[in-house]
């Protein structure tokens, strides 16, 4: 036999669990929706720059309208920005997250080398956010270059940990100049970009293989050199995916 306050309760309970679970299903159900078109964005700036992000583009791509497409961004500034955002989200997981499981030292810098030389390769038939970011707003201030330029610093202060742990490792000579390094590991993807994307050069990522070890050889100690020596798969030898 049931208890009158349990009749006065169970009716009630159901109702007031329905809202919450309405409330969460309609935000989950909104942020899947941004994550489509957060996609499609990505893509498309990939393909044709951020200045090339077309509301309209999308809301054809995501079979949305414009004001729906509108209503999760707010505007195509906002739009930009996030696909900058999701751009670095995908290259750290890439890029750095693999990298840092080597350990410190030479080793984890040329994992983080290696996986910025296949990212590259990967985006040959599309394009890196990052430079193509860099002409289209090297000379407009404001939010969408602010996002970019905090992004790549966000890499490079990445890279310049791992060069400095390996100069503490003993792998790098300590008078070792690590802007210097960090410098010329960027030269060579950015000239790697180039000449793979634009010049469609053969032999482009075996080239930016190469001025990797040369510069690391420069730099540099003994032990460094036999820790290179001991690499299972230098970065010239590497093939494209």
């Amino acid at each position: 036999m049931t208890s009158p306050s349990s009749k006065q309760t169970s009716p009630a309970t159901p109702v007031a669990a329905r809202k919450p679970a309405r409330v969460a299903r309609s935000l989950q159900k909104g942020q899947q929706t941004r994550a489509i078109i957060l996609e499609a964005a990505l893509q498309q700036a990939s393909h044709m720059g951020l200045e090339g992000l077309s509301i309209g583009a999308l809301a054809d791509q995501t079979k949305m309208s414009k004001s729906g497409v509108f209503a999760h961004f707010g505007s195509r500034e906002e739009l930009q920005i996030a696909v900058v955002t999701e751009y670095h989200a995908k290259f750290e997981e890439e890029v750095f997250f693999t990298a840092i499981r080597a350990p410190r030292g030479l080793p984890r810098l040329r994992a983080m080398f290696e996986n910025w030389v296949r990212r590259v390769s990967v985006e040959i038939d599309s394009g890196c956010i990052y430079i193509s970011g860099a002409v289209e707003f090297d000379d407009r201030p404001g939010p969408v270059r602010d996002a970019l330029v905090a992004m790549v610093k966000a890499w490079h202060a990445a890279l310049h940990k791992a060069i400095t742990l390996a100069q503490q490792a003993g792998h790098l000579r300590a008078d070792a100049d690590v802007e210097q390094i960090l410098f010329e590991l960027h030269g060579l993807i950015l000239s790697l970009h180039h000449d793979a994307r634009f010049m469609r050069s053969p032999g482009a990522l075996e080239r930016a293989g190469k001025g990797f070890e040369r510069t690391i050889q420069f730099y540099a100690t003994a032990a460094g050199a036999a820790v290179t020596q001991q690499a299972s798969e230098p970065v010239a030898g590497k093939k494209r995916p």
